[in-house]
């Protein structure tokens, strides 16, 4: 009886946004704006790292790599989810979905393991100064990339191939604007206990240390820093620590907010908003962030284009 009740699934809606219709063209045009500022945004940083010497350090090879996350990131949603306002047509295939849940978790957590990679980096610039440089030598810089990125490919291949196992119901409409794990899991006729059990210790590992290693990171650093007497030395510190914070600040708040917080009221429309702020909004601040908290990026700008315009 219980099989009978299951069909087999070649498509599911997509909700989208609450938005009005008459807002519908007005959203249409933000929303693409923000993804072009994105992309462009993230571009343009990628180009002053490769074009300026002064910029071939660890810190900026960490940045760039977040500078590729954020456009892939980004691009995961916001092209369907503007093809999907310009059409009415919410559906996307099954295996389109699950196509779109394994790229959102893996630059999801490359993300994340870049952030702890940063995080690593300022600690060592600021606690062993003298030591930076043959401590962040290029060949440990390259393994802390390469092993983000594997581990980010193992992590979502798992959840991909435990999602791809399971049978879903009649009910095919996800309250979202993206194939997202948790929504899909609630429509599933199967048994989902090892899935939420993955998720649970797995995503964990991904998401939960991660933010710890960065808070430990910073502790040692403010330890250092009140062992400093020199004003100046205090606030070029901060002044190298606060892009990354805001980062920080911006992309495990509104994944804590919205994955560890329980909702209450207008759940769908919190999910939505805050899914929507570390999808789309923490990419494109991303670049506005580094670039104008960053010294070295302004004037590697202002290089550049100095020399397009004058020689």
């Amino acid at each position: 009886m219980i099989m009978s009740n299951k069909t087999s699934i070649t498509q599911f809606l997509l909700l989208g946004l609450p938005i009005s219709p008459e807002y519908q063209n007005l959203f249409y045009a933000l929303f693409l704006a923000m993804y072009l500022t994105t992309v462009l945004g993230n571009i343009l940083i990628l180009i002053l790292i490769l074009l300026e010497s002064h910029l071939h350090m660890p810190m900026y090879f960490f940045l760039s790599n977040l500078s590729f996350s954020d456009i892939c990131f980004s691009s995961v949603t916001m092209p369907k989810l503007l093809q999907n306002m310009l059409s009415k047509d919410p559906s996307i295939p099954y295996a389109s979905c699950l196509t779109q849940m394994y790229f959102l978790m893996f630059f999801g957590d490359l993300e994340s393991f870049l952030l702890v990679v940063m995080a690593y980096d300022r600690y060592v610039a600021i606690c062993f100064p003298l030591h930076y440089t043959s401590i962040m030598s290029p060949r440990l810089c390259l393994c802390q990339v390469v092993l983000s990125w594997v581990l980010t490919t193992l992590h979502a291949m798992l959840h991909t191939l435990l999602m791809a196992r399971l049978s879903f119901c009649e009910d095919n409409v996800i309250p979202q604007f993206f194939c997202d794990i948790s929504a899909l899991l609630k429509l599933a006729c199967s048994d989902v206990y090892i899935n939420e059990l993955m998720i649970l210790f797995e995503g964990g590992l991904n998401i939960v240390i991660p933010f710890l290693l960065i808070i430990v990171s910073y502790v040692k650093i403010v330890c250092s820093i009140q062992k400093i007497s020199s004003t100046r030395v205090i606030h070029k510190i901060f002044s190298t620590c606060g892009s990354h914070i805001s980062v920080v600040s911006l992309f495990y708040g509104t994944i804590i907010g919205l994955y560890l917080c329980p909702s209450t009221n207008n759940s769908t429309a919190k999910e939505t908003a805050m899914a929507m702020m570390y999808t789309v909004v923490t990419p494109m601040l991303n670049p506005f962030i580094y670039s104008l908290r960053n010294r070295d990026m302004k004037e590697a700008l202002l290089r550049v284009l100095y020399k397009k315009i004058f020689l």
